[in-house]
């Protein structure tokens, strides 16, 4: 009798895992759903809170169901990117979402239901500039909070004849560029700490 109660146990218990593994799973829809299987999203860069695309920045552009329209493709100078089917889109001034919000509405007069993800890969348009009497003058990226003294050393520092007491930041607001000067004995010397401003995309330091 408990031979018989033991195989009548696993049989049912093996007609139940049968029946489990035949069941198809829930199909995930919706943006918060995950990839479904086949589909790989690239990582990213971690973007600033105020981060909006711009020139030269590189994208990542993922259509789940439509691989042919998937694509690597950087800003180009006008603001605008290149996408099979779609053609041109204006990227440049657009958060990540916006414009993803974006490439969803044109793609759906081609696909049904196009679920879209906008990947930042590269951020190349978030760059403040130094020139003059530095070891190193050029174009830095701004990948994060950045201030004056921070990028003077970032460029190996000032020249043994450089004038370190009316060194000017460049910015443009509203429209208008301004001039600030900054005095770096100054603040070497922990005095007037206040004109030691982060700086912001597109500054420029002009060290004479």
């Amino acid at each position: 009798m408990n031979t018989n109660v033991t195989v009548v146990a696993v049989l049912l218990s093996s007609f139940v895992a049968v029946g489990a593994q035949q069941k198809p799973a829930p199909a995930q829809t919706g943006n918060g759903a995950k990839p479904p299987a086949g589909v790989t999203i690239p990582t990213g860069v971690t973007t600033p809170p105020d981060y909006v695309i711009g020139p030269d920045d590189v994208l990542t552009v993922v259509f789940w169901r439509e691989k042919d329209m998937s694509s690597e493709v950087a800003v180009r100078p006008d603001g605008m990117i290149s996408l099979p089917l779609l053609n041109d889109v204006q990227a440049s001034g657009l958060t990540p979402e916006q414009l993803r919000l974006q490439l969803t509405e044109a793609a759906s007069k081609f696909v049904t239901e196009p679920t879209v993800s906008v990947v930042v890969k590269t951020i190349n348009s978030r760059r403040v500039f130094i020139t003059g009497m530095v070891s190193k003058p050029g174009p830095y990226p701004l990948s994060g909070p950045t201030t004056v003294t921070q990028l003077i050393a970032i460029a190996g520092g000032l020249h043994e004849f450089a004038d370190s007491k009316n060194i000017t930041i460049l910015r443009t607001e509203g429209g208008r560029q301004v001039a600030l000067r900054f005095n770096y004995n100054d603040v070497r010397k922990r005095k007037n700490l206040k004109q030691n401003i982060e700086l912001k995309p597109g500054d420029t330091i002009i060290v004479p």
